[in-house]
């Protein structure tokens, strides 16, 4: 499908096997991202892994996410901060449960991410840090963020009608550089009181954290790697890996409350594979074969981004089509998610049809790529998988679930809303119980 909007052309993907001759045989002339007016606050599509071109800087910042970030070894060694993380998120759960309280579960599942992201930076929790106000709420640093990100979903004359941004008529730019202008500032106090700490203390003790990586990184060259540099990739990877997080554990218990028999059979497994009494482990997800199903039927029916948006970098011929340069690709998960050549009951939770075990979400089957593929794919992909998989079963082993009096679960309201990620609309609210039903 060819869209004209304004002066962009859209070109809309819906089908695996077109999705696989952009983003595999085409991969690097479909690389592109087009540049919202929003994100050219403080110049960060200038050094952002987001949105710049796929050429030197870009692969460089690639090459820094996988070897040091997000690399099994790394990930492997910081386990232990994650599962402290997902036991303050189960101690909180359980506070509500003595009082009987509804929990909001994707508020709870936000603050788990949220701090656990901060920590995996700084060794620190957010609302904790020094370059913040004592009397800054934790629930403003969620707004903080919160809003960092709705930023961008915000649809922006500019971007359709170029000629408008020296107005900016919506006031978006002007809004963008307020939000991120906060988190980079708080970012910056960070990194130069650790930076200081390092050259100026004698009983400096390093930190088991990404900071500390990069830092060794701008003492390696500076003029390479800045702080500038460190800021931004900081900025992107904490924004986009807080929000889709916490959105899909949202969606999936939903799910699941929604389908009690599913709940039931997904929280068996977990009770079989890991006991009643001990504490779910990063290294227990490999051996929950329903608990992953569930997850990839989740991110079937309610992709955390419903479109994957990419740009022709050239002229390319596809299928017949002349796809012209700089159009923009958006490749349809929310349609091939629900499309019925490809999924038998599309619009019915089914996580049994992933049992065999032959579709991941990795990037190498077409009709689900809640990550994305090829150059562009989600670098945090590594850290994600590893935190929804921990969270989700580990609330689900440690308490029961029931929705609130005179909710039946297929009363549960299942309306999307798009605010940078696709989220409920109504917040999920549940009761857990310590005691079987």
């Amino acid at each position: 499908m060819s869209l004209k909007i304004g002066s962009r052309r859209a070109i809309v993907v819906s089908s695996p096997e077109i999705a696989k001759e952009v983003l595999h045989k085409h991969d690097l002339e479909f690389a592109g991202r087009r540049i919202v007016d929003a994100i050219t606050a403080w110049d960060h599509h200038k050094v952002s892994i987001a949105w710049l071109p796929p050429q030197s800087q870009w692969r460089n910042l690639r090459k820094i996410c996988k070897e040091h970030i997000f690399s099994s070894e790394r990930l492997n060694a910081s386990q232990g901060l994650r599962q402290q993380k997902v036991q303050q998120l189960c101690n909180y759960v359980g506070q509500r449960c003595l009082n009987g309280q509804a929990i909001d579960i994707g508020e709870a599942a936000f603050s788990t991410t949220l701090d656990l992201m901060w920590n995996t930076f700084f060794s620190v929790d957010f609302a904790q840090s020094d370059s913040i106000s004592s009397s800054f709420s934790s629930q403003g640093a969620k707004e903080m963020v919160g809003n960092a990100f709705k930023i961008l979903s915000i649809p922006n004359l500019v971007d359709f009608f170029p000629i408008l941004r020296a107005i900016d008529p919506q006031g978006i730019r002007r809004r963008a550089k307020v939000h991120f202008g906060k988190l980079l500032d708080i970012m910056d106090g960070i990194i130069r009181q650790r930076s200081q700490e390092r050259y100026t203390s004698n009983t400096y003790q390093r930190k088991n954290d990404f900071l500390e990586t990069l830092l060794d990184l701008n003492q390696q060259n500076e003029s390479v790697w800045s702080y500038k540099d460190m800021k931004h990739l900081i900025l992107d990877l904490f924004l986009g890996g807080i929000d889709t997080s916490s959105v899909i554990v949202e969606w999936t218990m939903a799910e699941l409350l929604r389908n009690p028999e599913k709940k039931s059979k997904a929280r068996d497994e977990i009770r079989k594979v890991i006991g009643k009494n001990e504490l779910v482990q990063e290294s227990d997800i490999s051996n929950l074969p329903y608990l992953q199903s569930v997850i990839k039927e989740t991110f079937r029916l309610w992709p955390v981004f419903p479109f994957l948006v990419h740009q022709a970098q050239s002229d390319t011929q596809i299928n017949g089509y002349v796809v012209p340069k700089n159009a923009d690709i958006y490749v349809n998960l929310w349609g091939m998610g629900r499309d019925p050549s490809l999924w038998s009951d599309p619009t019915s939770f089914v996580p049994e049809r992933f049992m065999d075990g032959e579709i991941d979400m990795k990037g190498q089957h077409f009709q689900l790529l809640p990550f994305g593929t090829g150059r562009r794919m989600c670098a945090g992909l590594p850290l994600a998988d590893r935190m929804v998989h921990l969270m989700v079963a580990s609330l689900l082993h440690k308490f029961e679930w029931k929705l609130e009096e005179g909710i039946k679960p297929e009363e549960i309201d299942m309306t999307e809303e798009f605010e940078g990620t696709m989220h409920k609309a109504v917040p999920l609210k549940a009761i857990a119980l310590l005691k079987p039903l």
